[in-house]
Order: C-alpha cells, then structure tokens, then sequence
C-alpha cells in the first residue's frame, strides 16, 4: 500500500474514562511513541482490544485473524502449529470469538460433495446486527403481509404411449392406477395425474404384461420415508422399466382339409381322398404304365 490511509486516526483513540488500564499511579502512564504506517498494516478496533469479556488469547487470535489474507489457513491445526499455546486453549479461545460475534464457522459442500468448513473472520459484529427501531411514542404502522408467491407445479416426466387408443384399454389402466391405494396409501394420486399416467399403464399392458406385474413393477419397492411426489416416481418407473414389445407371431394358416372316407374301386379298401379320385395310393400306383 503506497497511498496513506486518510480513514485512519492520526492516533489510538483514548480508553474510556471506566477503563483500569487509563488509571495513573503516582505519574506513571502509559506513553506511545507511534510512528504512522504505510504499508503492511491492519486496522483493528477498540472495540476487540478493549473488549472486556474476552481473553488476551482470543483477542490476539482475533488480531492474527484479521490480518491473514483470504483463504490462509484458520483451523485448530494450522493455528497450534504457528503458535506456542496448543490446541486447547487455541480452540477454547475461537469460541470465544465466535460467542462474541468476531468469528463464524460455515459448513460448505464442495463441487465433488465434500463438506468443508469455512472461517470467517469479522472485524466488526455489531455492523450485521438488525439496529432497533427508534421509539417514537408512536404504535408502530401495521404493515399487510405480502400474498405468498404461488410457482406453478413442476411437470411430471413424460410417460410412454400406447400404438392402440381402445377405449377397454385407458380403462383398464385407470383401475389400475386408482387400486394403487389400497396397497400403499401414500400412492393416493389426483385425477390429473392418473390421467396422465394412464397410457403409460396401456403402454405395458399392450404388451402382454398383466395387470399383476404392472402393479407390482409399481409398488413394490418403494423407499421407506414419506413421498414428496408419488405420481412423479410412477412415471418415472413406466418409462425406466418399460418392458420391450412381445416378439412378432406368424398368423396361423387354415387347418388342414379333412376328406370323408370312401371305399377303393380297386381293392375295396377304405381311405379318404378327394371326391375326384376312386382309386386308392397302392390301386395308382399299380395301374401306372
């Protein structure tokens, strides 16, 4: 810092007239021989050094503190390692800091989920503090509390569509889904959902899975704690587990014809054959030249 700070007092303020430290015995005080700083300096209140609850160690802590530069190291550790005191009393005197207001101890959750704790160090506590209203004389205005702001329902997860739109299947699907209920109460869902969820439910009975299976690749499972959305998770294991469509069948021909039996001419013997022969295989067969 080159420039001279022009916040800065020319000088410490005086204590106040209450403080032990300011009382004189028999001429001897205490006399200071400043001389101004411009560069590698750090502004500290009265208010912290003349703190009158607070320890020495903490309030050179709370000094040392304030003149780190972000992110510096603040934990028991690194602090028990730069100074004599050990961890106890270096841990003792942050709560005091910290009861006090000149230290907050945040809890954050990095990018990669890790919960780490964040020093701040607060050079002035009473600065966050709400300051009182004045006292008028006069009863406070009744303030009309704001209308809470409504925010539209998140839209649930797109669910599956069935090829085919018969009427007994949406029907079938909409049992299915109001039954729900009755195997698990928190799967109590409103009309709209159950309308939406209903050719999701058509989707997998078109393809030959029976109502049995549908209900209990729905309900079976479920996580222990209370339910936020039900609708929400239904829709979301229709199109999860949907299952693949049943392999493609060759449509059956006719049945064989079946010929009434008759008498061969040549040997009399019985066999069934079209009407417009009159011989028996072997009777052919013989008579071939």
């Amino acid at each position: 810092m080159d420039t001279q700070n022009t916040s800065a007092p020319p000088r410490a303020e005086s204590a106040p007239a209450d403080n032990p430290s300011r009382t004189r015995r028999h001429g001897c005080g205490l006399t200071h021989d400043n001389v101004r700083h411009t560069t590698g300096f750090v502004v500290i209140g009265n208010h912290l050094v003349q703190h009158k609850e607070l320890s020495l160690l903490a309030i050179g802590l709370s000094c040392h503190l304030q003149s780190l530069p972000t992110g510096a190291g603040a934990d028991i550790k690194s602090l028990a390692a730069r100074f004599p005191e050990g961890p106890t009393r270096i841990a003792a005197a942050l709560r005091e800091l910290e009861a006090h207001g000149y230290l907050r101890r945040e809890r954050h959750r990095t990018e990669t989920g890790r919960i780490v704790t964040r020093t701040v160090s607060c050079n002035q506590p009473q600065a966050g503090r709400r300051r009182e209203p004045a006292d008028t004389g006069c009863p406070p205005a009744k303030r009309t509390p704001a209308p809470p702001r409504r925010t539209a329902p998140k839209a649930l997860p797109a669910v599956p569509r069935p090829s085919s739109t018969a009427p007994g299947l949406l029907e079938a699907a909409l049992d299915l889904l109001t039954d729900l209920r009755r195997r698990d109460p928190r799967l109590l869902l409103s009309a709209a959902e159950t309308a939406h969820l209903a050719p999701g439910v058509a989707a997998w009975l078109e393809r030959d899975v029976g109502t049995r299976a549908v209900r209990h690749a729905l309900s079976d499972g479920l996580p222990d704690e209370p339910l936020r959305r039900p609708a929400a998770l239904l829709a979301h294991r229709l199109a999860d587990r949907l299952p693949p469509p049943p392999p493609l069948r060759t449509p059956a021909g006719p049945p064989p014809r079946r010929y009434e039996v008759r008498n061969c001419d040549g040997c009399d013997r019985g066999f069934r054959t079209p009407e417009t022969e009159d011989r028996c295989r072997d009777c052919r067969a013989t008579a071939l030249p």
